[in-house]
């Protein structure tokens, strides 16, 4: 019984230490998918470093640019979240319903932010507004960040 004991502590010990290992690699080794969601989206930034990340059950990608905007990719190559700093996310990543809901409700703000999940989009506005959709783009959720 101890060396059972022993034997699932090692392997959980071995899965634990391998959970966090971030890998610098180059941008061709990035899923297909998130190669050609870069080049339409963000043309004309640099790229600084892209990095995978193997957790324990699963892998993302980050991008990060030059001027440090940076985008997360999940393991397929979909976008799970897009971080414009410097700048405002590029109108063609963001959902039609999310960037009518902003120019009506918002006219003055612009994207800075937006993640998405299996089941919410989150928007972090320039006027500190965070706004919370579900999957089919019902706002449940607003909040002033100040």
């Amino acid at each position: 019984m101890k060396k059972l004991l022993f034997l699932l502590l090692s392997v959980f010990t071995l899965q634990v230490a391998q959970a966090d290992n971030d890998k610098p690699i180059t941008f061709d080794k990035l899923p297909a998918k998130a190669q050609t969601f870069i080049k339409q989206n963000f043309p004309t930034e640099k790229v600084a470093f892209t990095k995978m990340e193997k957790g324990f059950l699963d892998t993302s990608y980050d991008v990060m640019f030059v001027n440090g905007n940076g985008v997360e990719f999940d393991k397929n190559g979909e976008w799970t979240e897009l971080d414009c700093k410097r700048s405002s996310v590029p109108t063609k990543a963001v959902p039609a319903q999310i960037t009518k809901f902003v120019k009506e409700s918002h006219p003055n703000a612009a994207i800075l932010k937006l993640e998405r999940d299996r089941y919410t989009y989150e928007v972090k506005l320039s006027n500190f507004w965070e706004i919370k959709f579900d999957k089919q783009f019902n706002v449940i959720d607003m909040d002033m960040d100040d």
